[in-house]
């Protein structure tokens, strides 16, 4: 049984391209690590430390695609919910000094 060396389907093992994702299969060069679990531990760790899960997606996609998707997907969400919480701090904060700048305009401080 071989895997792809990129999305990590399992494919026949004299397969040339993955029926998959397409790409093409070097014969017996990649075979699915044991510890290419796709644990959400990754994910975690992603989310946690949005540069560690960078680093291991750039550094696994190759060897362990299942854990850097994992790894990836968790630094992804931790960015994009940290953008999130900006947009809104910042919408929050706009409002309220505008409210304070109209009361003060009106003399009711």
């Amino acid at each position: 049984m071989a895997y792809c060396r990129k999305c990590g389907a399992v494919i026949d093992d004299e397969a040339v391209l993955c029926p998959h994702c397409g790409v093409e299969q070097v014969p017996g060069t990649y075979r699915q690590s044991q510890n290419d679990d796709g644990s959400i531990v990754w994910a975690i760790v992603g989310f946690l430390i949005p540069i560690v899960g960078l680093i291991l997606w750039i550094a696994w996609n190759t060897d362990r695609p299942k854990s850097a998707r994992m790894a990836g997907i968790g630094a992804l969400v931790s960015v994009l919910a940290g953008v999130i919480i900006a947009l809104i701090v910042f919408i929050a904060l706009a409002a309220f000094v505008n409210t304070e700048v109209n009361v003060q305009m009106l003399g009711l401080l």
